[in-house]
């Protein structure tokens, strides 16, 4: 790793990074701040939820309100914090790489007493960094939130919240390295960001149409979404060992792989 491009990098994205996870914050607040009023009519909400069609409950993670890490799982993890680090992934992922070839910012890297291989680590650490910083953010805010506006009035799992976010994390990483390796693969910036945004929210929307009719379930098995259940986390029958384990090497090839081809690749410099 360069730790001097690392350093300016993280300064140049710590900003963005920071909205981002502050944006998050914000979000799951809100969150816990509704659940209390939720809370009082449970039984009416889950009947509501229940009289939809099956596929739709399923799909926008519809996981009951019974305890707060359901609704949460439901109404943030299902949607939001998915739709925010898709986002984050496609766009840092293209600025960190694809831009700098597409810009010529990447020869005066190279012209410096540094390595292809040390540069796109160092970049790939940028982004992992600032995935976890999201998702740190995240989870203390969580924890606020729940002394905050749950305290002793409500249940709340904190082993199950925290297994959620890092399952967050580890789908992201994946998706991050397979955004990474496009950007990595590519001199030009906007048709990086559109494969990438087409991969990803691709396997997004895979991974939603398949929740919705069970003829067409078969659809999840080739998105990476599908390994990431928040619902039945909450319910407990999520297999997380091999998820997690499956995630994990998804990301460490993609970025590893990324790294390799850049280092043999032609750069119009």
């Amino acid at each position: 790793m360069n730790v001097t491009l690392y350093k300016q990098m993280m300064k140049v994205y710590m900003k963005s990074f920071m909205n981002y996870a502050f944006g998050s914050a914000f979000y799951i607040m809100l969150m816990f701040w509704l659940y209390p009023s939720i809370a009082k009519n449970t039984k009416a909400i889950d009947e509501l939820v229940g009289s939809m069609p099956e596929g739709v409950g399923k799909a926008f993670g519809l996981n009951g309100f019974g305890s707060a890490e359901a609704f949460i799982s439901g109404e943030y993890y299902g949607l939001i914090l998915v739709l925010i680090l898709s986002i984050v992934c496609v766009q840092v992922s293209t600025q960190l790489m694809a831009r700098l070839v597409d810009q010529g910012s990447m020869a005066y890297l190279l012209s410096t007493p540094t390595t292809r291989g040390k540069v796109a680590f160092t970049q790939a650490s940028v982004l992992t960094t600032g995935l976890f910083v999201i998702m740190a953010v995240t989870t203390i805010a969580g924890f606020v939130g729940n002394a905050w506006f749950l305290g002793d009035d409500y249940t709340f799992d904190t082993s199950t919240f925290i297994q959620m976010n890092a399952t967050a994390f580890l789908l992201f990483f994946a998706v991050g390295g397979i955004s990474f390796l496009v950007s990595s693969l590519s001199n030009d910036e906007k048709k990086a960001l559109s494969i990438s945004g087409l991969i990803t929210f691709g396997f997004f929307s895979l991974d939603l149409l398949g929740k919705i009719s069970e003829k067409i379930n078969w659809l999840r098995n080739i998105s990476i979404f599908s390994l990431y259940r928040p619902g039945e986390i909450v319910n407990g029958n999520a297999d997380l060992g091999v998820s997690s384990i499956i995630l994990s090497v998804i990301g460490l090839l993609s970025f590893s792989l990324a790294i390799i081809l850049f280092r043999k690749r032609d750069l119009p410099l």
